[in-house]
């Protein structure tokens, strides 16, 4: 009896260690690999496959997998993975890895490890290449081990090749994708395939630099769809989808003889005006089906069918970020909704493996546009997406120069040009303070502080008066359109920069900084108005052209105007129209703090008009039209134009936090000629804040969902104000 308790205790110890094996952080032994025919030329696609067998299943078997660029997964024939692997890279020398738990596809005995995998092979504006195809695999639990080294078998997939031009646009590190089915190995990746590769050779590690754990969630695979409707013009299948998303198109057709291309893109595929990405399939003889792996995004996919084919189906598969689209916005103007609404899904369109300012042109993260996007996900979207803007954090301070500048968009290995104020913005107020707070997760900043605090104080500098010294970096770049009056946003930007700063300061301790800071800001502070103001606006003496709204924005929303002249930048404001949607935001902003909340509707309505126009279009443009009035190339999917939702629940419905992570949050309506609107958003921990807002005469009713462990203050148009504890309370 005794000898039995020992063994079974034996049984459960060992359980015990299996299960709680740290893998993560145990030691890589896996190799990078590649196929030896490969010649790392762009837009190669290599497999893989290991059989490895395993004697004792465990409870978690997490896998460390890197790859530049993309690679699909299955085990035993199931699909694990649908497209992993990040951009590269988290720094200019290092490679992103997922972690995925592969235990549940496990069986004792032999098993079926495939890996397509899809080597770029070219730099672009948001990924580093390494200028190697390469794998890493490596899966180890307390007593089995599988790690990718010369014992996998690998080989060039030569059914995949590049179309004929046009091809992407320089910008882009993706290629088209041209899959000939006659050189197709139908089945490789199944365990019951008799397919035999050569042995895979193995790679020196060097190119691929550092290994970051991926830090944001694997992609949302919302599975294969019918379109919302399809229609036949010609020789082509225009599929409409019910939103503008990122999709890989299928099709299953049949051809006689084989040797015809399906060409597959969709409305968007010049979008802002540069060809993005598109497809091309090859027939072989009979049934078949082809999902373009190679994401692309619009309101319609086209196929262009040839003479001979016959098309049996056609679906799409949507993937994208995985969030949900938590917050909510309503009230009594239909065209208000439209925005809040077509705003949300913007948003969502340009996340991905960073923020993007379009997910067609460039899919580039300009910080400009970050900015904007990060402040809206708090109240559209479910707390995961928090992590994208942590993440492009962490990257724009990595790719920090020797002397001391930043630069968007990064990763990017074909770009490296500062736009100054972009910078300011992001490290500022509203870009990374705004992050922290939000969120509440200060977890980023003891790492970024000291870059932070370099570029402030070694790269710019003040004149003998105090004032901001412009700085031309490589592209002084204020926003789009005429009249933009770098001066005064220059001294707002890095005011606003100083102050988040100042805050980030007292947080990790360097409170020998804040005199250093405290004196650049009074100096900004005093010298302000001699320098701008001329008696009816902000102005710097340098400007040539009409009075700027965004000068005036940014002097309010700032802290830096006089408040005895608001009168006169509300008059401004009432006349003056330049910004792009990108700068608009502050303008309704500032706005909204000068109490002008009924003009700020009617502001919305005047920009938004002829966007919403479109009633075909589910997002947002980059600038107010398209084409010659779209600014920079007009793409139809900028985030950045999304700044009316985050004024809509902010304001409108008054939700902002008076401390991290909403623990403690205000309620003050600025409802203007509304007299009903409603918003939603989840805070970090999970819960949810509902506001509900009635005007009926005189009197405003408000409704407030406070979560568990937060509180808040309503503030009532007439100055009342009443604390609230959790729960539901009514305000009036």
């Amino acid at each position: 009896m005794k000898r039995f308790f020992i063994i079974v205790m034996m049984a459960v110890c060992l359980s015990s260690c299996s299960s709680s094996y740290d893998s993560l952080n145990a030691p890589i032994k896996g190799k990078w690999i590649t196929a030896s025919s490969c010649s790392h030329k762009p837009n190669t696609w290599i497999m893989y496959r290991h059989t490895p067998v395993i004697s004792s299943l465990p409870d978690e078997m997490i896998a460390r997998i890197a790859v530049d660029s993309k690679y699909w997964l299955w085990i035993n024939g199931e699909m694990v993975v649908f497209e992993g692997g990040l951009k590269r890279g988290p720094m200019p020398e290092g490679t992103y890895y997922d972690t995925i738990d592969i235990a549940p596809y496990l069986k004792k005995g032999k098993n079926t490890i495939a890996i397509l995998m899809w080597y770029w092979g070219k730099d672009g504006f948001s990924h580093n290449s390494s200028g190697r195809a390469g794998l890493l695999f490596d899966a180890q639990s307390q007593n089995e081990i599988i790690c990718s080294d010369t014992t996998w078998t690998s080989s060039v997939y030569d059914a995949y090749s590049d179309t004929d031009a046009p091809h992407p646009n320089y910008r882009l590190p993706e290629s088209n994708i041209r899959y000939d089915a006659r050189l197709g190995i139908n089945d490789w990746y199944k365990e019951e395939s008799d397919i035999s590769l050569p042995q895979a050779i193995e790679l020196d590690s060097i190119p691929y630099g550092t290994l970051v754990a991926r830090p944001i969630p694997m992609w949302k695979d919302y599975g294969l769809k019918e379109y919302v409707d399809t229609m036949r013009c010609g020789d082509t299948l225009k599929c409409r989808l019910p939103y503008n998303c990122h999709v890989t198109p299928y099709i299953q057709l049949s051809s006689v003889d084989g040797g015809d291309t399906v060409r597959i893109m969709t409305d968007n595929y010049n979008g802002g005006s540069e060809k993005n990405v598109r497809g091309e399939y090859i027939t072989t003889s009979g049934v078949q089906e082809y999902e373009n792996l190679g994401w692309m995004n619009g309101h319609y996919v086209w196929y262009i069918i040839p003479d001979d084919v016959k098309v049996m189906s056609v679906k799409y598969r949507e993937t994208g970020y995985d969030t949900e689209f938590v917050g909510a916005f309503t009230c009594d103007d239909p065209f208000l909704n439209e925005v809040w609404k077509r705003s949300a899904r913007t948003l969502y369109v340009t996340m991905r493996d960073t923020y993007m300012d379009c997910p067609d042109r460039e899919r580039a993260q300009w910080w400009g546009d970050a900015v904007n996007e990060l402040g809206e996900a708090f109240y559209a979207l479910s707390p995961s997406s928090q992590l994208l803007a942590k993440k492009g954090i962490y990257e724009l301070m990595n790719y920090q120069r020797e002397n001391g500048t930043i630069y968007s968009p990064v990763p990017s290995g074909s770009w490296n040009t500062e736009l100054p104020l972009q910078m300011l913005a992001s490290v500022g107020w509203y870009g990374f303070y705004t992050q922290y707070y939000y969120s509440g997760d200060s977890s980023f900043v003891a790492d970024i502080y000291p870059r932070l605090h370099r570029y402030l104080h070694d790269v710019w500098q003040v004149d003998e008066k105090g004032m901001t010294i412009l700085r031309k970096g490589e592209w002084n770049w204020g926003d789009w359109g005429e009249d933009i009056d770098m001066g005064v946003l220059t001294s707002c930007w890095y005011y606003l920069a100083l102050k988040a700063e100042k805050e980030f300061a007292r947080m990790v301790g360097r409170n020998e900084d804040i005199p250093q800071i405290d004196t650049l800001m009074k100096g900004i502070e005093k010298g302000f108005d001699e320098a701008f103001w001329n008696g009816r606006v902000y102005r710097s003496k340098e400007h040539i052209g009409a009075d700027d709204d965004r000068a005036q924005a940014m002097a309010v929303v700032s802290g830096l105007a006089n408040k005895e002249y608001y009168p006169h930048i509300i008059e401004a404001l009432k006349k003056e129209y330049h910004a792009s949607p990108y700068m608009e935001k502050y303008v309704l902003e500032a706005l909204y703090m000068l109490g002008e909340d009924t003009f700020a509707l009617q502001r919305i309505h005047d920009r938004y008009a002829k966007m919403l126009a479109y009633e075909d279009y589910t997002t947002l443009f980059e600038g107010w039209g398209i084409g010659a009035e779209g600014f920079g190339g007009g793409t139809i999917n900028h985030a950045w134009s999304g700044g009316p939702l985050t004024m809509m629940s902010q304001k409108v419905c008054g939700i902002t936090p008076t401390s991290p992570a909403f623990k403690t949050f205000c309620v003050k309506p600025q409802m203007g000629y509304l007299t009903h609107a409603s918003a939603t958003m989840m805070v970090s921990g999970g819960g949810v804040i509902n506001v509900d807002v009635k005007v009926e005469g005189e009197k405003t009713i408000v409704e407030v969902d406070v979560p568990k462990g937060h509180s808040a203050e309503v503030i009532l148009p007439c100055g009342k104000s009443v604390s609230l504890g959790e729960g539901h309370h009514v305000v009036e």
